[in-house]
């Protein structure tokens, strides 16, 4: 079987060749191998984030579900702002410091918070540009320009790219809808003060979720499947906050998605057992990730499996600091022989590691994942 076909075959339900193997490389390993420094990718984007992933996947050889990283974007659902600009306002040997403004009536508006591009790490954003070397009130910037070699292709044009570049080696997944809408400490306080406006907020943002699911299966090239989740659904949010505000895009997105016979994602790094349950029990979900052990997340991978395996695919669940980044290739396939397991029994299972794989890790474990999923994960011909 290609990626492809093996990762279609797991999420019908059926049983493949072997357990598919999907590490979470993300965007830090992408980067890295480009050889650029990190901002290139980020801010100038002499390659884009999206074609990085998939450069990575070819040079690891895995089955990948690339999860929303191309952004298929459509100006006639007003998802575009062409009026943003970004502007370098400092910058040195090691990071560029970067506003977003809009000119009005030949006056500069300044977005109140900041991005920091590192050369080789990821950005940080929404920071207080002052904190970050700064002046509020910038007086010399310098408008960033694109070096995408994809600027202007938006929309579908887009996706259809994505896709021809990914080819057999796995999925293209689009965000429609999410999970998470109270994302830091200030939000919880808000919330509490007064939650109206955020259930207002998330019952609108349901609304123009239907409108866009629409679109995209109006398409001609329509993704691979729909990713509606978000990180961290459970560390700043309450169950009782999450039923009121993302649940019901949860449920309406992969309600959706089931009638049209497209697969519906999840991942959601942090605590996600009651997740798992509730997407189990009231959702049409099709997969789950990244179902991370103690102290990250509070997921056994045998247990979920054995109460949640009947219906849901499970992607998951390598610890990526003590496995995949400081452990050794030996320990590495230890622990994906056991997460096969633990959870392969059945299919409906993606072997991966508990959210994004650290800049850092050995390619040689990564490597050794992949050939563990390949042969101890093979399935005996019935």
């Amino acid at each position: 079987m290609t990626s492809r076909q093996r990762l279609l075959t797991v999420l019908r339900g059926e049983i493949p060749d072997c357990v598919p193997v999907s590490p979470d490389t993300s965007n830090m390993i992408p980067a890295r191998l480009t050889g650029l420094p990190f901002w290139d990718i980020y801010l100038f984007r002499k390659i884009p984030q999206w074609k990085a992933y998939i450069d990575c996947v070819k040079h690891f050889g895995f089955d990948s579900m690339m999860d929303g990283y191309a952004p298929i974007l459509f100006d006639e659902l007003g998802e575009i702002d062409r009026d943003i600009k970004e502007a370098i306002v400092y910058r040195n040997e090691d990071r560029i410091v970067t506003r977003k403004y809009r000119l009005a009536n030949g006056k500069v508006f300044w977005q109140p918070s900041a991005s920091i591009y590192y050369r080789f790490s990821p950005p940080f954003r929404d920071v207080d540009p002052v904190k970050a070397g700064a002046d509020f009130e910038p007086n010399h910037y310098e408008t960033v320009v694109s070096q995408n070699p994809y600027e202007g292709i938006e929309g579908e044009a887009l996706l259809k790219i994505a896709k021809q570049e990914m080819g057999e080696h796995g999925l293209v997944g689009v965000w429609c809808g999410r999970s998470t809408f109270v994302t830091n400490a200030e939000q919880v306080y808000a919330y509490w003060d007064d939650p109206e406006p955020f259930e207002e907020a998330a019952a609108e943002y349901l609304r123009k979720s239907e409108i866009r699911f629409k679109k995209l299966m109006s398409l001609e090239t329509k993704p691979d499947f729909i990713c509606t989740g978000g990180s961290g659904t459970l560390v700043y949010q309450t169950l009782d906050m999450f039923r009121k505000l993302g649940l019901p895009v949860v449920k309406r997105m992969t309600e959706l998605s089931s009638q049209y016979g497209i697969p519906s994602y999840v991942h959601s790094c942090g605590p996600e057992k009651e997740l798992v349950k509730i997407c189990h029990d009231e959702t049409s979900l099709t997969v789950i990730d990244p179902l991370e052990i103690p102290p990250m997340g509070n997921c056994d991978l045998k247990e979920i499996k054995r109460l949640y395996g009947d219906k849901l695919v499970l992607k998951g669940n390598l610890h990526t600091t003590n496995v995949m980044l400081r452990g050794s290739a030996d320990d590495v396939r230890k622990a994906s022989r056991q997460a096969i397991d633990d959870a392969a029994e059945g299919g409906r299972f993606i072997l991966s590691t508990g959210d994004q794989c650290g800049r850092d890790t050995p390619d040689e474990n990564l490597f050794a994942m992949i050939e563990t999923a390949r042969t101890y994960g093979k399935y005996e011909k019935t």
